[in-house]
């Protein structure tokens, strides 16, 4: 065992009892988190209009300051972005983190010097819970490969802008530097394509042993490197690759393709980074979910999605919250946001610690017959057929067909493509609509109702989610397609 492994060891331990302390004491911890941040945004342009000075508590608090997402701050944001102090949280953001918007384009969501240290604290104290739990710590003596966005910045107005993992990546601590890759040269590589075939050229002849990002764009890196290698399987390519560290989509779906490329099942870590801030990590390979970080400048806050959209619906704190429920998740942060939807839907599967799942998008949903399917439905539903059959699926897209031809009954239509052309996908769409019946009642109920017919598959030809995204300029870095629709735009598209 090399040296940095043999100290990261009781490095670990000391992280763990350290998480364990506020974990152990959750409302303590939030109530101490919640006035801190009100304090210190008393005398903001959002403080003072929102009377902060008379905030004591969490139920002064709803009353004065109500839900919205980026569109409703957009006022404040506009402010902050050109650089005027003191609107949404003390001073100035150092960055400004750039991500795809919807009615109002790009949104500019502020990183402050209070918040970017939870951002690499929360990656950190992931990996050390993995290696106190396991007691696994060899890989931290070789390489590890971090697939991200460009760390360019631009720095043509007054705060610098650039994407969420871009950012992060100037603030890798020392330690790291040397065993980490891509070269900055490489990093900043515009073109996703481009991008990866640099990678590749790097990493071939290294002793990887850790490899991070979202796992499409990760499954497309293995790809190219058994290509160009000629090998079969990234095992071969790299015997020491021992952990998976991913974010961003649910890994489930990918996961037998992915271990069908690797060779082997290795152990992963699930991250939950935002740009408005680091939500949550995988701190156990045996308990389900993800420890809710309570300690992390985040004041957290939730809505059950039946209530969500209503004209006064419950507002909770982490007192309130019960198992198995699915809740549009709100956050009051350090970095300035307030009573803000970030759009993401949880469910909470511990209480003692607080750990969540990641269950979809707010906006993301099929309901077009008051089915109200999810993604943790579809994803589930896919993974399990996929494993049932042996068919591996490379992406998928579900969307309601309403108009059905020829006087038949509507349904869901799936755009599946799978890893083989020309797959039999007959046993597939029958252990798929069973399986989405058995996860979704509502769907269920409509089928026997005879309101709906079983699903229909559209398969999708070789690289056509890949394409679609090259399209819309989303390919790689973060960038995520919606697992399913209420529409009928993107299949369209891809179809």
């Amino acid at each position: 065992m090399g040296l940095k492994a043999s100290l990261s060891k009781p490095f670990a331990k000391m992280a763990v009892k350290k998480v364990k302390k506020w974990s152990e004491n959750p409302f303590e911890t939030q109530q101490k988190v919640f006035l801190s941040l009100i304090a210190a945004a008393r005398n903001t342009a959002f403080g003072k209009d929102h009377g902060f000075e008379n905030i004591h508590n969490y139920e002064d608090f709803k009353k004065a300051v109500a839900v919205s997402d980026y569109e409703g701050l957009i006022q404040y944001a506009d402010r902050v972005k050109k650089g005027e102090a003191d609107v949404l949280w003390p001073g100035k953001p150092i960055y400004l983190s750039k991500t795809s918007g919807t009615t109002s384009g790009a949104k500019y969501i502020p990183i402050t010097k209070e918040s970017i240290p939870y951002h690499i604290q929360a990656a950190r104290d992931a990996i050390l819970h993995y290696i106190d739990e396991t007691g696994n710590a060899d890989f931290v003596n070789d390489k590890m490969i971090f697939l991200q966005g460009s760390p360019e910045l631009d720095t043509s107005g007054p705060i610098p802008i650039g994407r969420l993992s871009g950012i992060v990546a100037h603030h890798v601590p020392g330690y790291l530097q040397r065993n980490r890759l891509p070269s900055l040269a490489t990093n900043t590589i515009d073109d996703w394509e481009t991008k990866v075939d640099a990678v590749c050229e790097e990493t071939l002849p290294e002793k990887m042993s850790l490899i991070s990002g979202i796992p499409p764009w990760v499954q497309m890196y293995f790809e190219k490197l058994l290509e160009k290698s000629g090998k079969k399987s990234i095992q071969e390519i790299f015997p020491d690759f021992s952990l998976f560290i991913y974010g961003g989509v649910n890994y489930e779906p990918y996961r037998h393709t992915m271990e069908n490329l690797i060779g082997k099942r290795i152990d992963s870590i699930e991250l939950y980074p935002a740009s408005e801030g680091f939500i949550a990590y995988q701190d156990s390979q045996i308990e389900e979910g993800m420890l809710l970080l309570l300690d992390s400048g985040i004041f957290y806050e939730f809505i059950t999605t039946e209530e969500f959209g209503s004209e006064n619906p419950t507002r909770v704190s982490l007192s309130g919250v019960k198992l198995d429920q699915n809740y549009v998740l709100i956050l009051n942060t350090n970095a300035g946001l307030w009573g803000y939807n970030i759009g993401d839907t949880v469910r909470f599967v511990s209480l003692s610690p607080y750990r969540i799942v990641v269950t979809g998008r707010i906006k993301h949903f099929t309901s077009a017959f008051g089915e109200h399917v999810i993604a943790e439905e579809v994803e589930n539903a896919i993974a399990f057929t996929s494993e049932k059959t042996g068919i591996e699926v490379v992406e998928f897209h579900l969307a309601p067909q309403i108009e059905a031809l020829n006087g038949e009954l509507p349904y869901h239509e799936w755009a599946i493509e799978f890893k083989e052309q020309g797959t039999d996908i007959k046993d597939f769409s029958t252990i798929l609509n069973t399986k989405m019946a058995e996860l979704n009642s509502y769907y269920k109920d409509l089928l026997e109702g005879k309101m709906l017919q079983a699903l229909k598959i559209k398969p999708i030809a070789k690289d056509g989610f890949q394409n679609y995204m090259k399209s819309k300029g989303k390919l790689g870095g973060q960038n995520k397609l919606p697992r399913l629709a209420n529409d009928r735009k993107i299949i369209e598209e891809l179809v």
